[in-house]
């Protein structure tokens, strides 16, 4: 019988992780359990994800607001510190910036507007244009920002992160000034030694300060990229990817985990005869139409993955070939035609118009977007995820 069922992606529940935990063993057999007790076999190139959190607990890679100060203050001299571009995230930032500013005696916290990098607004552009404001010239202090704006709470979380930032830094036992501006060269004029916390666009943010004057500058992967008196750490990303544990502590992303990924593909190659592809993924990459939020705020939606996951997807896009090549056909001469041509398509199809709309993106961010959606982050209790048929097309 022709198969009727294409893509499928599964939550897979597995027991709470803790530090020590045999991550290999808990995850394939979880997933060979699952597969049992639903019914189904495993096949050649089914993905088998694991969320970042549960390798991370499973590291024991853990760090605490001291850890944080320590460094920061290590690496930046504990005087004026500027603190330019974070992300408003109660779970992402807000414990970070607790132990940056128990490591400096001032703080010139700068924030981007109207909204932070992924998204997260501080301001809509009406009230910009009703302002008369330009985001890309125009440097505002914090009375004037309450004089135009007011208070301005997130859409979902009701804070109103420019207060609740403040209060951190105070709380901590620093002074605090607050500015916003988009322009990364602006915190030169409160101090030279920078923390820039932007994500993705941290090397070139790095770069501008430095070439402008700055003294010191540190990206969040610079802070905690070597353990502070025993702390957890991740020598490529520091405290990017990071998310709050505990009012004290943090849970770092995880550190290096390619044997991870390939010990679990080793093992289902060996239980099942099966070749799995197997990944390590955080936020997915992708945007949010009524929050307008970009979820991607770890550094990168996959940190590990086996070799079968490189690269982009090299598909052919059925209704240009309904709509243009085949469009006289119909019924079972339409089907065949277009199978056809699947079976025939060139190994590379850049610049081929039938390929025009599907989506030129790396496998791993697709798949890890899926996955984090499939998985939800709250209490479905799946961090591992079974996908199967992502890999076969319309013939198959």
């Amino acid at each position: 019988m022709e198969r009727k069922i294409g893509t499928v992606s599964r939550g897979v529940r597995c027991p709470i992780i803790r530090e020590g935990d045999n991550l290999v063993d808990i995850a394939v057999t979880s997933v060979l359990e699952a597969a049992q007790s639903e019914g189904y076999e495993m096949r050649d190139r089914d993905v088998v994800a694991l969320t970042e959190s549960i390798v991370a607990r499973a590291q024991g890679n853990y760090a605490s607001v001291q850890a944080i100060a320590d460094d920061v203050k290590a690496k930046l001299g504990g005087e004026t510190i500027g603190v330019i571009f974070p992300i408003l995230s109660r779970n992402r930032f807000a414990i970070c910036l607790k132990g940056i500013a128990m490591g400096a005696k001032k703080v010139v916290l700068m924030l981007s507007y109207p909204s932070d990098e992924v998204g997260n607004a501080l301001l809509t552009y009406d009230q910009l244009d009703n302002a008369n404001i330009n985001p890309y010239t125009d440097i505002l202090t914090l009375e004037k920002y309450r004089e135009l704006f007011g208070e301005n709470k997130h859409e979902f979380t009701g804070v109103d992160y420019v207060q609740y930032y403040s209060d951190i830094i105070t709380g901590a036992g620093a002074e605090v000034e607050i500015v916003f501006a988009n322009q990364a060269k602006t915190i030169l004029d409160y101090t030279d030694c920078v923390i820039n916390c932007d994500i993705h666009t941290r090397a070139r943010t790095k770069r501008i300060l430095l070439e402008n004057g700055a003294k010191v500058v540190c990206g969040m992967d610079d802070i905690l990229n070597a353990s502070v008196n025993g702390s957890g750490y991740n020598a490529k990303y520091g405290l990017l990817g990071s998310n709050k544990s505990t009012e004290d502590t943090i849970k770092l992303f995880p550190r290096e985990c390619q044997d991870l990924v390939e010990d679990i593909q080793a093992q289902l190659l060996e239980k099942t005869g099966k070749h799995v592809e197997v990944m390590v993924y955080g936020d997915g990459a992708f945007k949010d139409p009524q929050g307008k939020i970009w979820e991607l705020a770890d550094p990168v939606v996959s940190p590990a993955f086996t070799s079968g996951l490189i690269g982009t997807p090299n598909e052919l896009k059925l209704k240009y070939l309904a709509d243009n090549d085949f469009k006289n056909l119909s019924g079972a001469e339409l089907k065949e035609a277009i199978s056809k041509s699947i079976k025939e398509k060139d190994a590379n199809l850049v610049g081929n118009m039938a390929s025009q709309g599907t989506t030129p993106r790396q496998l791993t961010d697709l798949i890890g977007s899926l996955c984090d959606l499939t998985s939800g982050s709250g209490d479905k209790g799946t961090p591992i995820i079974h996908i199967q048929g992502y890999f076969d097309n319309f013939t198959d």
